[in-house]
């Protein structure tokens, strides 16, 4: 256990995060997706549903400001704009870790096609049909010149 951190990010889930570069993507999917067949790295979280872990994972990983889209949903079959239930919550987490970006809903093969290239994928124990979430990695962007951590000096001035 760590300070500040979500028990949800084990120690195989922040290395992941911690690798990833800016432009990488990483998949949040449900119990049903073929996670073993699409994951380029599979990370499992079984027995945890969706929402707390793409919470958890948005509580540490920047999302990339530099594209006009970085956050991706499935789709309810071809029903590009059809929303259950699970997607409003995924919307609403999103939202409140980053404010200003849009769930930009993707149709069955365009999304498997996405995952499948994805740097990582985390197969979640959700039981909801089309619970998947895609994100992009952003930067954390330095400090303001002069300003330092709030434990001491920080080296690389982040």
């Amino acid at each position: 256990m760590l300070k500040g951190l979500d028990p949800l990010l084990s120690p195989e889930l922040l290395l992941t995060l911690r690798a990833m570069g800016h432009g990488d993507e990483i998949a949040i999917v449900d119990g049903n997706y073929p996670g073993v067949e699409h994951a380029r790295r599979l990370i499992r979280l079984d027995g945890h549903h969706l929402v707390p872990v793409l919470n958890a994972v948005l509580s540490v990983l920047p999302i990339d400001d530099f594209v006009a889209e970085a956050i991706f949903r499935s789709t309810v079959k071809a029903e590009r704009d059809k929303l259950d239930p699970v997607h409003e919550e995924m919307i609403d987490c999103c939202a409140r870790h980053e404010p200003h970006r849009q769930v930009v809903p993707l149709v069955g093969q365009d999304f498997y096609g996405r995952v499948k290239t994805a740097h990582a994928l985390i197969q979640t124990g959700e039981p909801r049909l089309y619970a998947n979430i895609i994100l992009r990695k952003g930067v954390i962007y330095p400090k303001e010149p002069g300003t330092h951590a709030a434990a001491g000096v920080d080296p690389f001035v982040y």
